[in-house]
């Protein structure tokens, strides 16, 4: 279970497939594809599913962007937020494209979303049932950055004090995303639950799973700890999830 780059973004996995190794999780087509925000918009719009209205940008086209007003500049294929920064005046927008763009050669400019942080996880078994752990919610202002994500001092609150129809309402989103991009094993769905319903935020195919991470608490309060957590996901790769299957 790899994290970011070469990881999560299907990389291993295709090289496992290549191997005939059997791995946990999503495979080659599902960890590309989630790991391109972009195009994660893409699919969630033709699912109905909301996302932040953005603007694609390359090298080429950033340096023609007017700010209007509030921003998350964002690379489009990375990890863990790094490269990720909130633009609350034009003076910040240089110095913000520049460092996504160190990262990858396309990012994202994304309207402000105001809601609350919500995260869901989604376990698909080999018989094709989806089980969604209770719902979590990251507790803070600004951006839920890496030193947030895994210095452990995070306000995460599991599970998530929401309405039943808010939390009907994610874990059908949450199970759509997933078979959208074809997951397998367990993913992690990132929504802002805002007074319209929820809006998309990202997809992790291989979600983090530290002792810090979202994931593992979330099943731990559904009453799966992380060793029988981690069991279960090797034991459903051994029973047919994985190798990945050509073209998955």
């Amino acid at each position: 279970m790899v994290h970011g780059p070469h990881g999560e973004d299907g990389t291993l996995a295709a090289l496992c497939y290549l191997a005939g190794i059997t791995c946990v999780g999503s495979g080659l087509r599902a960890g590309a594809l989630a790991m391109d925000k972009h195009v994660t918009k893409l699919i969630a719009a033709d699912r109905g599913i909301a996302t932040a209205p953005a603007v694609l940008l390359t090298p080429r086209t950033a340096a023609g962007y007017q700010w209007t007003r509030p921003v998350v500049i964002k690379p489009v294929a990375a990890g863990s937020s790094r490269g990720v920064t909130l633009v609350a005046e034009p003076a910040g927008l240089p110095e913000a494209l520049a460092a996504a763009l160190t990262l990858d050669d396309q990012v994202l400019a994304e309207d402000v979303i105001i809601g609350r942080e919500i995260d869901l996880a989604v376990l698909g078994r080999p018989g094709g049932t989806r089980t969604v752990a209770p719902p979590l919610e990251i507790v803070g202002d600004g951006i839920f950055g890496y030193q947030d994500k895994y210095g452990g001092q995070a306000d995460l609150r599991v599970p998530a004090a929401i309405c039943d129809d808010d939390r009907v309402a994610l874990a059908s989103a949450a199970v759509t995303m997933f078979d959208a991009l074809g997951c397998a094993g367990v993913a992690r769905i990132d929504f802002f639950l805002t007074a319209a319903g929820p809006v998309l935020n990202e997809v992790n195919t291989m979600p983090g799973f530290t002792e810090h991470s979202q994931v593992p608490k979330m099943f731990a309060a559904a009453g799966l700890p992380y060793p029988e957590l981690l069991d279960l996901l090797v034991t459903d790769a051994l029973a047919g999830q994985a190798p990945m299957r050509a073209g998955q």
